[in-house]
């Protein structure tokens, strides 16, 4: 053990972090440098890279740990996206999902492509949208809900048949839609779900899985929503009870196909559970889940259905006036998940969408271009102290300073749409990332703070409420360390409540 391990653990030897003194929040003040490092530098986290920065609400930083130096944020991401957004983008702002058709309706009868067409709304889902899940209109349980408005509108224009294609366009976004940098395993996965200007369902399937009836038969599965469109084979094994089960490790799928299969074990004994694959074509999905909805509706449809991310397809019937549409949830409610959840997808649609809004086109490099000037012009972030790529922090290639954060978490603080911002930034020991974090101490209720979690990497950037309208702004990241995530998380929510005690 080296001199400087040895300390670490001296100076920490009688410190029990259940025993730190009640404080009341306006007592709340920083503690000496000389115990931070002491508990940064102890192990198991002696070899980790610590990131720390802590300052006042003028900005005077009052703990640092290479505070400039650059670090992995993981979704600590989300913080730039959403309070770049939340400043430049009124809290109401929405955008429109049309339907569109490329001839005229004669008799009840669109002679014509049904269009649909997405703007960038991503709250096409299963979601609720505030803290408090009972208000009315705070939570939608059926993601094709929108749709149904749509054809609803289809209806009461007296239409009933379309002798034509249902096309889902998605090309008010860029034709990429799975980012460079994300691992290649991932993309199977909601949390990395393509980024299209048409969204449904988080872009992903819900497979439902138990075991079989008995050992040596399949597993029980099912997929919905049922307009999905893949071709699905199940390869997995019923084994005895107490033995392993893995099939959520071994769903796959054929890159670019619809073509998906599960393999693996379920033991008999297990009570099963559900993995959310992402769709390889959202905006197929989409359209997919449109002619489901036209049939249960009783409107005929005598074409295919298809897809494009070509912008120019269908840019005359897009210059027609819709024959419906539906106006998506305000800004503040894509903010609430993208903060409160850490939704992946929800961040990079609005990632492309400030590229759309203020840049030349919703793809991820003017997304990203977007927020860095305003990062630099308007927040005052040092160029060299960040270098993001996507919108959610799953790209590992993310770097920001600990100091840049706070920087971003003060500036926001300050602005006047704030509200925007924090009604989705989660609270220790209330519903959201932070539900279980602080419970039982003084810091519940007292941290508004966004998580963030991939491979090695741990961090937390956010607020501490010292009361009376005060507060202390924070960022703590751990970056290559090999300890569990559950280890980390309590050894982060230690620095933060060691910064926050006396």
């Amino acid at each position: 053990m080296s001199w400087r391990t040895c300390a670490a653990a001296a100076a920490l030897a009688g410190l029990s972090f259940s025993d730190l003194p009640t404080f009341r929040p306006s007592d709340l003040h920083a503690q000496s440098p000389r115990r931070l490092d002491a508990l940064l530098d102890a192990p198991p986290f002696d070899h980790a890279l610590w990131g720390v920065a802590l300052v006042d609400e003028n900005g005077k930083l009052l703990y640092g740990r290479n505070a400039e130096k650059l670090f992995i944020p993981a979704s600590n991401t989300k913080l730039v996206v959403t309070a770049v957004a939340a400043a430049l983008l009124p809290p109401d702002f929405t955008v429109n999902t049309s339907l569109y058709g490329t001839g005229p309706v004669r008799d009840g009868v669109l002679e014509g492509d049904l269009v649909l067409y997405g703007r960038g709304d991503p709250a096409f889902g299963v979601r609720c949208y505030a803290v408090d899940t009972i208000a009315p209109g705070t939570c939608e349980a059926d993601p094709a809900a929108p749709l149904r408005r749509l054809v609803d509108g289809l209806r009461a224009r007296g239409i009933r048949a379309v002798n034509g294609a249902i096309v889902g366009d998605g090309s008010y976004f860029e034709p990429t839609i799975v980012h460079p940098a994300w691992d290649y395993f991932d993309t199977f996965w909601w949390y990395a779900a393509p980024v299209s200007g048409l969204t449904l369902n988080d872009n992903s399937v819900d497979i439902r899985w138990k075991p079989g009836p008995h050992v040596g038969a399949p597993a029980e599965i099912s997929l919905w929503p049922a307009y999905h469109g893949l071709r699905f084979e199940n390869r997995t094994r019923t084994v005895a009870a107490g033995g392993e089960t893995d099939l959520d490790d071994e769903i796959w799928r054929h890159p670019g196909t619809h073509d998906a299969w599960a393999e693996g074990t379920v033991a008999l004994d297990h009570r099963g559970g559900t993995d959310y694959f992402a769709m390889p074509d959202p905006n197929l999905f989409a359209a997919r889940a449109l002619r489901s909805i036209l049939t249960e509706a009783g409107i005929a449809v005598t074409g295919e259905t298809r897809s494009t991310t070509d912008s120019m397809a269908y840019a005359s019937a897009r210059r027609s006036t819709p024959i419906a549409e539906v106006a998506s949830r305000p800004l503040r409610d894509w903010i609430f998940p993208i903060l409160n959840t850490s939704q992946n997808l929800y961040a990079e649609v609005l990632l492309k969408q400030l590229g759309r809004q203020f840049g030349t086109g919703g793809s991820w490099r003017e997304g990203i271009r977007v927020e860095r000037r305003f990062l630099i012009d308007s927040i005052g972030v040092d160029s060299t102290q960040f270098s993001v790529y996507d919108g959610s922090g799953l790209a590992a290639e993310n770097l920001v300073s600990p100091l840049a954060f706070t920087r971003i978490l003060r500036y926001i603080r300050s602005h006047p749409r704030y509200g925007t911002f924090a009604a989705g930034l989660p609270k220790s020991g209330q519903r959201g990332s932070l539900r279980n974090r602080f419970v039982g101490t003084p810091l519940e209720g007292k941290v508004s703070a966004k998580t963030g979690s991939i491979s090695r990497v741990n961090t937390l950037s956010g607020y501490i409420d010292r009361g009376n309208g005060r507060y202390w702004i924070f960022s703590v990241m751990a970056n290559h360390h090999v300890q569990g995530g559950s280890a980390a998380l309590r050894r982060i929510d230690e620095v933060v409540r060691l910064m926050a005690g006396n």
